[in-house]
């Protein structure tokens, strides 16, 4: 059975800890960003380092291996600097991960270099979908978190699980992104991550930058959330040919326990976009999409599409049908 990397996420009410004790028969691997280190997603604050890593050494303590992300889009003009390469050697030194998760092959050839214990891992966010984007980096990566546009096209995941398997590499999938496929604004929002700390300090104008949240005000565009490369909890195990392990997105998601739990369990009934990271559920307010209304052919289906949803009403049909109002 496919175990899961799940993202870690500092818990006011409940510690991280005890919802990964609660289905650590089902989780590999933890990973997360080191406090006040840009990544893929929002910094943890200085403030949390000591119960940070007070957690972190109790999850490595129940045998979870721990994944430490150096994943943002850019790290500007120290991209290839020494200074960098400081950074990185000290906190992996004071972490003491497993694995290593970057969009950056500098970043990859100085863990490759200094630590050639660790594994190195190519973030999700490097969208490499192909065989040919396998081999360009395949020296100093280890194992890929392919792009999730692979996620429903079964022929080209073959293809990239056999040359893995062939030539000593792992395979991840992320399964519960709620990004738009081939999203357009992804990069721009990407960069504006790494750089949200110094963007907080600017006069901004009024542009609202997430293209996800912008196309989802129309609401004839709702289909485009089925259309996605989200893959529900029930369908996880359809991957095992392809993949080693199945990447959960949990370090932002407001329940991150009830995420991991459906994906653990392999079951979710309830509505579908509250399992996604980022959810859409305020954009299709008060409507939600019942789950157990999605038809049972669904993943074989939109597994062996041709993708070209312009010319098709499956999705649209399916929508019709599962999207339900919770007005009374």
């Amino acid at each position: 059975m496919l175990k899961l990397s799940v993202g870690y996420q500092f818990l006011e009410d409940e510690s991280f800890y005890e919802i990964v004790k609660r289905t650590k028969e089902q989780i590999e691997e933890v990973y997360f960003a080191y406090p006040n280190f840009a990544s893929g997603r929002s910094m943890l604050e200085d403030e949390i380092t000591e119960p940070f890593k007070e957690e972190i050494e109790q999850i490595r303590n129940m045998g979870i291996k721990l994944d430490l992300l150096f994943n943002a889009n850019c790290y500007g003009e120290n991209a290839i600097s020494r200074s960098l390469s400081n950074q990185v050697i000290s906190t992996v030194k004071n972490v003491r991960p497993d694995v290593v998760t970057t969009t950056s092959p500098a970043i990859a050839y100085i863990v490759k270099n200094n630590f050639p214990e660790i594994k190195t891992r190519a973030s999700v966010n490097m969208k490499i979908g192909s065989v040919k984007g396998m081999q360009y980096l395949e020296p100093i990566f280890d194992s890929f978190c392919i792009a999730k546009e692979c996620n429903r096209d079964l022929s080209l995941l073959k293809d990239i699980s056999h040359y893995a398997k062939e030539n000593g590499k792992q395979i991840t999938i992320l399964a519960n992104s709620g990004c738009m496929r081939n999203c357009s604004g992804q990069i721009f929002h990407d960069n504006m991550v790494a750089h949200e700390a110094d963007i907080a300090k600017n006069d901004n104008i009024g542009f609202v930058p997430y293209t996800c949240w912008n196309y989802l005000r129309d609401s004839k565009n709702f289909v485009s959330v089925l259309q996605n490369t989200w893959i529900r909890p029930e369908d996880i195990d359809n991957y095992e040919p392809y993949a080693d392990l199945i990447k959960i997105a949990t370090r932002m998601h407001s329940n991150p326990a009830m995420v991991i739990s459906a994906y653990a369990k392999r079951k979710f009934k309830g509505n579908l976009l509250d399992l996604f990271e980022p959810g859409y559920s305020p954009a299709f307010a008060p409507y939600i999409i019942d789950s157990s209304l999605l038809p049972m052919d669904f993943w074989q289906k939109t597994t062996e599409c041709n993708k070209k949803c312009e010319n098709c009403n499956y999705c649209a049909t399916v929508l019709e049908k599962s999207l339900i109002s919770t007005d009374m």
